[in-house]
């Protein structure tokens, strides 16, 4: 069965897209059977796979304003193991959508329960919004990664992310689990290091020991249509992002031990 992880923070702008795709690569590339599904009307993590948003019939808004399958939807990449369900604007729409139906919180996650046996990591990329659709992620994931840059307003913002993981816990998934991930890191810059360490104070091990730093190369990979593992292995980025996969890995292991003790 696989574990279903949210990337979602509604600050634009922390890596969210860059960290889904670099992640599932690292995952993938260790053999581990990945589904991205991107969920988010802007579809960067499909133009950063080299998919533009009109190519496929069949998208994420399908699937939560159709009810289509979301085997339908699956498409294969060029990279090994990793596939990948796309999205494209109309998903818009399923913001105003959803909340007319019973029980829509549940949407998404009834639609993966179809096709997580076929996979060992689902990763969902929400917009940049606290609305319909990225509750309707929070109610499908095991594990919420926020991605937060060590400054104010990202920090700020958690203050959000915090209020919607108490409401999905207590209305639709109540096993959520959360980490933060410290994104965009500038080592040399005293603010950054200042704020690291309050988030490290205030959340303890709700904060993942992995960070990823400031690369250039992040910014360059989506132009070529690839995920920074395969753009540029050997980069810092590259590197920082399998950290994260086995951190990853080790913290789900740990997981389903606790589970069955």
């Amino acid at each position: 069965m696989a574990y279903t992880t949210a990337i979602s923070n509604e600050k634009g702008g922390v890596a969210k897209t860059p960290t889904t795709l670099s992640l599932g690569a690292a995952l993938a590339e260790l053999n581990h059977r990945v589904l991205l599904i991107d969920l988010d009307p802007q579809a960067n993590l499909s133009l950063a796979l080299g998919l533009e948003t009109g190519e496929a019939e069949t998208t994420s808004a399908n699937v939560l304003i159709e009810n289509t399958p979301l085997s339908v939807a699956i498409r294969k990449t060029d990279i090994p193991h990793l596939d990948l369900v796309s999205s494209n604007s109309r998903i818009e729409s399923a913001e105003q959508y959803l909340p007319m139906r019973s029980n829509y919180l549940t949407t998404l996650r009834s639609a993966i329960q179809l096709v997580e046996s076929s996979y060992d990591y689902i990763l969902l990329d929400c917009p940049p919004a606290l609305g319909a659709i990225t509750l309707n992620a929070l109610s499908a994931a095991d594990l919420l990664i926020i991605p937060t840059q060590a400054e104010y307003f990202s920090a700020y913002a958690l203050r959000n992310m915090m209020g919607s993981i108490r409401r999905i816990r207590q209305e639709t998934n109540p096993n959520l689990a959360y980490r933060i991930l410290v994104t965009l890191l500038d080592r040399r810059n005293r603010t950054h290091r200042n704020i690291f360490e309050q988030l490290q104070t205030t959340f303890g091990q709700g904060v993942f020991t992995s960070v990823i730093e400031i690369d250039t190369k992040l910014r360059e990979s989506p132009i070529a249509g690839l995920p920074i593992t395969q753009y540029r292995p050997t980069s810092r980025g590259s590197q920082q992002y399998r950290v994260l996969a086995q951190e990853l890995i080790e913290y789900v292991k740990e997981e389903a031990s606790r589970q069955t003790a």
